[in-house]
């Protein structure tokens, strides 16, 4: 099965894996740090904080910001459920507002209809790897005084009008699951701006220890002394996962490179076949392609996903809705909230898209959908 998105891996990266399992630190040590400055160099200079998943980067990201009960987090429904569940596991009220039917991302103006006097943050989603549309969502949420969260999970190494995903936010979350462009097998991170939410998510992710004397309640207990003033969680990236994505991020520009070039393949191939729609690009931004989604028009998306599947070809649908998971729908929230994003969800396909996908590969996929597009479904 040609699968929609896989890592790539060669032999650089084993090797820095190895050279790790051969010294003295396999968990928190100084491949992290190096791992944070590395990844700081592709956010503009935002310090990072790494952790374990980008589930546990939107969870480090919501802590620091002090979402809790009675607070309120707008975000768009058109992405893994964790961008909310995250959010409602510290007590909030999650608040979906619609999409850009073009980009998939938030649309501001949903946003702003969306907001309320307990709204705490603006979570964009970074849909396929296109950025939203940060500036004019930066004004929602100055206007009532949230703090704007980039869920960058799709979009490491994309650029806003000229600035990198992790600068125009105050908060910006990765992801570096397999099927990202880089990858640390598991792992994520979180780009913090402020310095005050910065150390509350380090010690967030490291069970809210205080090792620091200077901040201690009682200092002069020992060498060996630590205190919990709030509590957190063990998020910590280890060491061995680091040096993976030390090496995967030297790589990136050339994983941006081809699956840019991909993406302009399909762009050109799928052109002309009826019944499709392809995804947009804004002048004012630099994607990071995680996905290529396509519409499938006339109903059709399931047969299609069924027979190239069928075909070999593993295409996904990404995503659900993340209000239409029976957990929110036990909460109260029904469908028809967000027409746009329910209609975009209906017809969405993504279409194999990673590095080492040859270009062979991409006709063989073309192929396929052409031609069942082509001719309709049997009777």
């Amino acid at each position: 099965m040609l699968p929609y998105g896989r890592q790539s891996i060669d032999e650089a990266d084993i090797a820095a894996v190895c050279e790790v399992l051969r010294g003295d630190w396999l968990t928190t040590g100084p491949a992290v740090a190096r791992f944070e400055r590395e990844l700081a160099a592709w956010t503009g200079g935002v310090p990072c904080v790494s952790v374990t998943s980008g589930t546990a980067a939107l969870h480090v990201a919501y802590a620091a910001a002090g979402i809790g009960a009675g607070d309120e987090v707008v975000t768009s429904p058109l992405t893994f459920v964790a961008t909310a569940a995250t959010a409602v596991l510290l007590g909030a009220k999650v608040v979906f507002a619609d999409v850009e039917p073009g980009t998939g991302t938030l649309d501001p103006g949903a946003a702003a209809a969306a907001v309320t006097a307990r709204t705490r943050a603006i979570t964009a989603v970074d849909y396929a790897g296109h950025p939203a549309d940060y500036d004019e969502l930066r004004r929602v949420a100055d206007g009532c005084g949230a703090l704007l969260v980039g869920d960058a999970a799709h979009s490491i190494g994309a650029a806003y009008r000229g600035r990198a995903v992790g600068s125009v936010c105050d908060l910006t979350t990765f992801s570096f699951f397999p099927t990202k462009t880089v990858t640390t097998a598991e792992g994520g991170a979180v780009a913090v701006r402020d310095a005050e939410l910065f150390r509350r998510a380090a010690m967030f992710r490291n069970h809210g220890l205080v090792r620091d004397q200077a901040l201690q309640r009682d200092p002069e207990v020992g060498g060996w002394h630590q205190e919990v003033h709030a509590f957190g969680l063990n998020y910590r990236l280890p060491d061995v996962l680091c040096a993976l994505g030390i090496s995967q991020l030297r790589r990136l520009p050339a994983f941006m490179a081809r699956r840019a070039e991909l993406v302009a393949r399909y762009t050109k191939l799928l052109g002309g076949v009826p019944g499709l729609t392809l995804p947009v690009q804004r002048d004012h931004v630099t994607p990071s392609w995680h996905l290529y989604p396509v519409r499938i028009h006339d109903g059709r998306r399931r047969e299609v996903y069924d027979r190239m599947r069928a075909a070999g070809i593993g295409v996904q649908v990404n995503y659900i809705p993340a209000y239409w998971h029976p957990v929110f729908e036990d909460l109260g929230y029904r469908r028809g909230l967000c027409p746009e994003a329910e209609a975009y969800y209906s017809e969405q396909l993504s279409l194999p898209l990673f590095p080492d996908l040859t270009d062979g590969d991409q006709d063989r996929v073309v192929e396929c959908l052409a031609g069942i597009l082509s001719r309709r479904s049997a009777p």
